[in-house]
C-alpha cells in the first residue's frame, strides 16, 4: 500500500519536494511539533513557510514567543481567536495576502511593534485605535484608502515609522469617537422613534378605552330608555281599567252611551235566535202540510185544523181584518 500511495521517481520535481517540505512543515507546525524548536528564546520564525492559515492554538501553548515573525506566507486573512495571542510584543506580517485584519485585533493591547508592508489591506479596524502600546508601524505598499494613506504617510526609517503609528492611533481613536457618536445619534434617534411609537401606542390605546367606555354608555343609555317605556306602557295599562270605571257615570248624564257588555247581549240573542228557529220551523211545517202531499197525514190535518181556528179567531178582531183586506187587496 506504500509503495502504490508514494509517488513514482520520474514524476518527482524539486519543485513538488519543496512545496512538500512546506506541507510538512506546515502539518509539523499545526501539530506543535517544531514550533518549539523553532523558538529562540523569545522569538518565533514562521517566515517562509508557506503558510495558508495560522496555527492559533500551537501559538497559544507558547507564551514566551512574544515575537512572531509570519512573513512571506500565504496568509489571506486571520482567524478571530489570533486575537487572543495578547503576549504578542513584535508581529511581522508583510509579504502577505491580507485582505482585513479581525474586528478585535485591538486586543493585542501589548503590541508595540508591526509590521504589514505589501499586504491587501484598505481600512484599519476601529479596534486598532486601542493598541495603546503601539510606537512602530509599516503600511506601505498597500491599496489603503486614500485618507488613510494620507494620515500614514512613509515609513523609510525609524522615526518616519514611530510618526505612522502615532499618526494611524490618533486617526483612528477619531474615526472610533466619530462612529461612537454615531453611534450615540442612531440610538438616540431610535429612543426618540421607540418613545414616539409608544406614546402613539397609548394615545390609540386611551382613544380606544374612550370608545369602549362611550359605546357602553350608549347602550346603558339605551336599555334604561327601553325600560322606561316599557314601564310607562305598563302605568298605561294599569290606568286604562280605572279611567274606564270612571267613565261609566257620565255616559248617564248625556254622554255617549257605553255599549252593554258582550257578555249580556249574549244571552239575549241565544234567546231570540232559538225564538226564530222555532218560528221557522213551525211556518215550514204549516207550509208543508198545507201545499204537499203531506197534508193528508193525520199530523197534518191537527195542524191544519188548528191554523184554521186561529185564523178564524183572529178575523173577529177588526184590526186584523183590516191588515188583512189590505193585504188581500
Amino acid at each position: 500500500d506504500e509503495q502504490l500511495l508514494s509517488p513514482s521517481p520520474a514524476r518527482w520535481s524539486p519543485r513538488s519536494r519543496d512545496r512538500s517540505a512546506g506541507v510538512t512543515m506546515t502539518k509539523a507546525g499545526s501539530k506543535g511539533g517544531n514550533l518549539r524548536d523553532k523558538l529562540d528564546g523569545n522569538e518565533l520564525d514562521l517566515s517562509l513557510s508557506d503558510l495558508n492559515e495560522v496555527p492559533v492554538k500551537e501559538l497559544a501553548a507558547l507564551p514566551k514567543a512574544t515575537v512572531l515573525d509570519l512573513s512571506c506566507n500565504k496568509l489571506t486573512s486571520l482567524p478571530a481567536d489570533f486575537c487572543g495571542l495578547t503576549h504578542l510584543v513584535k508581529l511581522d506580517l508583510s509579504k502577505n495576502k491580507l485582505q482585513q485584519l479581525p474586528a478585535d485585533f485591538g486586543r493585542l493591547v501589548n503590541l508595540q511593534h508591526l509590521d504589514l508592508l505589501n499586504n491587501r489591506l484598505v481600512t484599519l479596524p476601529v479596534s486598532f485605535a486601542q493598541l495603546k502600546s503601539l510606537k512602530w508601524l509599516d503600511l506601505k505598499d498597500n491599496p489603503l484608502d486614500p485618507a488613510l494613506a494620507k494620515v500614514a504617510g512613509d515609513c523609510l526609517d525609524e522615526k518616519q515609522c514611530k510618526q505612522c503609528a502615532n499618526k494611524v492611533l490618533q486617526h483612528m481613536k477619531a474615526v472610533q469617537a466619530d462612529q461612537e457618536r454615531e453611534r450615540q445619534r442612531r440610538l438616540e434617534v431610535e429612543r426618540e422613534a421607540e418613545k414616539k411609537r409608544e406614546a402613539k401606542q397609548r394615545a390609540k390605546e386611551a382613544q380606544e378605552r374612550e370608545l369602549r367606555k362611550r359605546e357602553k354608555a350608549e347602550e346603558k343609555e339605551r336599555r334604561r330608555k327601553e325600560y322606561d317605556a316599557l314601564k310607562a306602557a305598563k302605568r298605561e295599562q294599569e290606568k286604562k281599567p280605572k279611567k274606564e270605571m270612571n267613565q261609566a257615570p257620565k255616559s248617564k248624564s248625556g254622554s255617549r252611551p257605553r255599549k252593554p257588555p258582550p257578555r249580556r247581549h249574549s244571552r239575549s240573542w241565544a234567546v231570540l235566535k232559538l225564538l226564530l228557529l222555532l218560528l221557522l220551523c213551525a211556518a215550514g211545517g204549516l207550509v208543508a202540510c198545507r201545499v204537499t202531499e203531506l197534508r193528508r197525514q193525520p199530523l197534518c190535518a191537527s195542524v191544519n185544523t188548528i191554523y184554521d181556528n186561529a185564523l178564524r179567531g183572529l178575523r173577529g178582531h177588526d184590526i186584523l181584518q183590516w191588515v188583512l183586506q189590505t193585504e188581500s187587496q
